[in-house]
């Protein structure tokens, strides 16, 4: 098997051709409650951090990679490793597959590409992902690529009135 590819995707670099989509998905505020995000960006936002964009984990400390449909080349999501810890190892992993590709085995292709990848070429002895305990699809897509729930943060994100709880799912490599 090629790196980073599969049957179903392959996990490429950011392009400048990615600005439109990343625009879109970014500025989706259905998409924010999900994650950190409470501010729409702008292109000009987004044309900087592709420009500038550097793939090399060990100095920027992430990687953001685009989940690309073989047969249609067409981008269905990103997947990102941040927060990483050289010393220990280990890094954060986000993925989001766009409203209407979901339920297509996208997200389970690439966290298995991306675990593959962090274990034989970064050397990585964990990952986790902090996943809103309402959050079902993506607890479901976790624990089906292995990882395990490591805890659970109280009232961790709010939404709107509210807070939800949030569940750490963590993947141990072997050594």
């Amino acid at each position: 098997m090629q790196l980073l590819k599969n049957d179903i995707i392959t996990l490429r670099a950011l392009e400048p051709t990615d600005l439109d989509i990343l625009y879109k998905w970014e500025n989706d505020t259905t998409l924010w409650e999900v994650g950190s995000t409470i501010a729409p960006y702008s292109r000009k936002q987004l044309w900087d951090y592709i420009e500038n964009y550097d793939s090399d984990i060990f100095n920027a400390h992430q990687l953001r990679l685009m989940i690309v449909d073989n047969q249609t080349d067409n981008a269905v999501g990103t997947i990102d490793l941040y927060d990483f810890d050289s010393v220990n190892r280990r890094a954060a992993i986000g993925i989001l597959i766009a409203p209407g590709h979901t339920r297509r085995g996208y997200g389970s292709a690439a966290v298995r590409l991306i675990l593959e990848y962090a274990a034989t070429t970064i050397g990585m002895h964990q990952l986790y992902a902090y996943v809103p305990a309402d959050n079902r699809p993506s607890l479901e897509l976790f624990r089906k690529c292995g990882f395990k729930s490591a805890g659970c943060l109280r009232s961790w994100l709010r939404r709107a009135i509210s807070y939800t709880d949030v569940i750490i799912m963590q993947h141990l490599f072997p050594f």
